[in-house]
């Protein structure tokens, strides 16, 4: 019952009125903590990005053993040489089209050993490309490891197949011996550009639309509370017409 008559006039039951209240105020807060939510993932996003593109345009650092979150696309550097033999082609997609990163061991100066991701080779030229030999310097981005596989395919070291740079599994895949670091370096650009493996394709881009999503939850918090104050405000004699 939303309403009844009291000395000859329409008014609301308490209970519908207690009911609707109740209701607006969950719907209200609900909505405005959402809106809230976005707002702190906003500010926290803003802060990854500036930390990120500070780390990528730092001067590089001799390569740790290992690495946290933290040190994601962070500008490292190691000399070693290379174990061509032991490397695996991983499938990618990049702005020159599908085909391959070549993901190849670096036994550094350091005593251990590095995975390399040394560029792109195209799908028609997965064998051609550069294996330089003796003592290299290369200089790139720190990576975290990517466990298992791709998006609904997983990784098949018996077949190789390799659809993420699983540093453990690739490791283990082509014995590569101990100690391996845990993360994998996505190499720099070339000096010749066109030399395959193409280095420096990195995308370094993060989604950032918490602004308008704070802002679609704050206008739908805004909108139930208008509809509470006109329900509230209009008179019960005009609903029972």
């Amino acid at each position: 019952m939303t309403s009844q008559k009291i000395g000859g006039r329409r008014r609301r039951s308490p209970g519908f009125t207690i009911g609707l209240t109740l209701i607006a105020l969950i719907l209200f807060s609900g909505l405005f903590a959402l809106g809230s939510w976005q707002v702190y993932r906003l500010a926290w996003k803003r802060d990854l990005i500036a930390r990120v593109d500070a780390r990528i345009h730092a001067a590089p650092v001799p390569a740790p053993r290992s690495a946290t979150r933290d040190d994601e696309y962070r500008r490292i550097t190691a000399s070693g040489h290379f174990l061509h033999d032991k490397a695996v082609l991983t499938q990618a997609v990049t702005v020159r089209g599908p085909g391959f990163w070549v993901m190849t061991p670096l036994v550094t100066d350091a005593g251990f050993t590095l995975m390399v991701n040394r560029g792109f080779v195209p799908q028609d030229n997965r064998t051609r490309y550069s294996r330089p030999q003796g003592t290299v310097q290369i200089v790139g981005l720190l990576r975290l490891t990517e466990p298992k596989g791709g998006f609904l395919r997983s990784n098949d070291p018996a077949a190789g197949r390799w659809y993420s740079r699983d540093v453990a599994a690739i490791a283990a895949a082509q014995h590569v011996a101990p100690p391996v670091a845990d993360y994998f370096v996505d190499a720099g650009a070339n000096c010749t550009p066109d030399t395959a493996p193409v280095g420096g394709l990195t995308v370094v881009r993060f989604p950032n639309n918490h602004l308008q999503y704070a802002i679609t939850w704050f206008i739908l918090a805004a909108m139930v509370a208008g509809a509470y104050i006109f329900l509230m405000r209009r008179d019960p004699e005009d609903s029972a017409e």
